[in-house]
């Protein structure tokens, strides 16, 4: 069974100027259950992730200082998000469903998580909407409980997975791989294991033979025992903060590549949604409603 990590705190807490992008928490799962990809039984909620756990990835003193909400005005301005008890309760509770998304991975094979992808918080700091990194989190937890070998992260997301790239970098039991926009955002990248940097405005055929010319070379390569996927819907041409030209279509074949990879390596994956800042909600909905479909079509 696909289970799927979502809890209504995912959305709530966010300041108004931030809720727009932000709707998918609510509509996605709705547009789920509507038109019967799923049904409530899919949808588990998250406990938030406990001190010990978290301290795995990110240093004490960072997290004793976001958990008392005492970062500095510098310090909450690069995170994009007013700092509030709230968010680092939300924050905390997404970083569970990731952690919990992965058990359910090695017991069916998929899972995934409504949020998730945060993978611009760095060991000791948070950035770009992100103060805690999920699918390190996850990967770290998996790799100290002896549940996984050799963990490899495939981040498609428009914008580096700089924090993830940072966080694994002296890990060689994770292999970190980020095609995203080379003219994007973060301004200073930093090195992933692999990184493809993609020109503006790259269309679907492009893309997506790029993306073959890589992904199934890494699963002979790195010969994971378990996939993160970050699937950002920023990549289309819709979005406004993107920069690259992708469909729908070639979005939904960007997802099919990975998760079929992973069902005919019999890899276990865990899905989060990362970014996604298309002008009309509808566009960045689809988007992450075809990641879902293919992961029921492929796995279920």
């Amino acid at each position: 069974m696909l289970k799927i990590a979502w809890s209504p705190e995912y959305a709530h807490p966010l300041p108004e100027n931030h809720r727009f992008p932000m709707l998918k928490y609510e509509l996605l799962p709705e547009q789920l259950l509507y038109e019967g990809t799923v049904t409530q039984e899919n949808f588990f909620q998250p406990a938030p992730l406990a001190d010990a756990v978290i301290e795995r990835v990110h240093e004490p003193g960072y997290w004793r200082r976001l958990r008392q909400l005492e970062l500095s005005p510098s310090e909450v301005r690069k995170t994009g998000f007013p700092l509030s008890r709230e968010l680092v309760n939300r924050e905390i509770i997404i970083m569970g469903g990731t952690v919990e998304a992965a058990a359910y991975a090695l017991e069916f094979g998929m899972a995934m998580n409504i949020a998730g992808g945060t993978h611009h918080a760095f060991t000791d700091r948070g950035e770009g909407f992100c103060l805690l990194n999920d699918n390190a989190l996850a990967a770290q937890s998996l790799l100290d409980e002896g549940k996984a070998q050799q963990v490899l992260i495939v981040d498609l997301d428009v914008h580096q997975g700089n924090g993830t790239a940072q966080i694994f970098a002296e890990e060689p039991r994770v292999f970190t791989f980020s095609m995203h926009g080379g003219n994007n955002y973060p301004l200073h990248k930093e090195t992933s294991d692999l990184d493809v940097p993609l020109p503006d405005g790259i269309g679907d055929a492009a893309y997506l033979q790029l993306l073959h010319a890589h992904l199934p070379a890494l699963f002979d390569r790195v010969a994971p025992d378990f996939v993160f996927f970050q699937c950002g819907v920023d990549v289309l041409a819709t979005d406004k903060l993107g920069k690259l030209g992708l469909t729908h279509a070639g979005c939904k074949e960007r997802d099919r590549l990975v998760l079929e990879l992973c069902h005919q390596n019999r890899v276990p994956v865990v899905a989060s949604m990362g970014g996604g800042y298309s002008t009309r909600i509808a566009d960045i909905v689809e988007a992450h409603a075809n990641t879902f479909r293919l992961a029921q079509q492929i796995f279920f």
